[in-house]
């Protein structure tokens, strides 16, 4: 009972440590793109996100992605979209983990990024279409998703790679 009580407990710390994480590096670490409708946005968040779906599984990585960046959206002015993000990013970090929880290979991480960015630009595009009632105007904002996706991708790749060579430390028991 101990044990399971531990493990619950580090569960919620990594769970409150990756949302922090993903709300940092989407606070200050971010360009507003002048093209999109809305200004749009390109921010270092994914890099968190991915990290923390590829080594601790997909429920971590809903919840850190999900969660840390809707929060970006309520204190950072985007209010609106806060409940888009909640769902879009937290099935990215679902996704992501879910893919790399069984498949632990250089390929799967590519894999499960590339499907990450396909539910980005998907979910994104729909996001703006309701909020635009405009089907045309979300095209402009695919490019910045896109270069947001590639940029995380470039960086997460090196340092998972990096870092399952220590797997002791990211596992405890029931994690998966």
């Amino acid at each position: 009972m101990e044990q399971r009580s531990l493990n619950q407990t580090k569960l919620l710390v990594y769970a409150a440590l990756g949302i922090a994480l993903v709300f940092i590096c989407t606070v200050f670490v971010n360009v507003r793109l002048p093209v999109a409708a809305n200004g749009g946005l390109i921010h270092l968040g994914n890099v968190p996100l991915f990290i923390i779906a590829i080594l601790y599984g997909r429920w971590l990585g809903a919840l850190a992605g999900g969660i840390g960046m809707a929060l970006f959206d309520v204190v950072g002015g985007w209010f609106l979209w806060a409940p888009f993000t909640l769902i879009i990013v937290g099935l990215m970090g679902y996704t992501v983990g879910a893919i790399c929880e069984k498949n632990q290979t250089l390929t799967a991480y590519v894999l499960a990024l590339v499907v990450a960015c396909i539910i980005k630009v998907v979910g994104y595009y729909g996001a703006e279409a309701i909020i635009y009632g405009n089907w045309l105007i979300p095209m402009t904002s695919i490019p910045g998703n896109l270069v947001q996706i590639g940029v995380a991708s470039v960086i997460v790749l090196p340092v998972v790679l990096k870092l399952r060579k220590h797997s002791a430390i990211f596992t405890w028991a029931g994690s998966r």
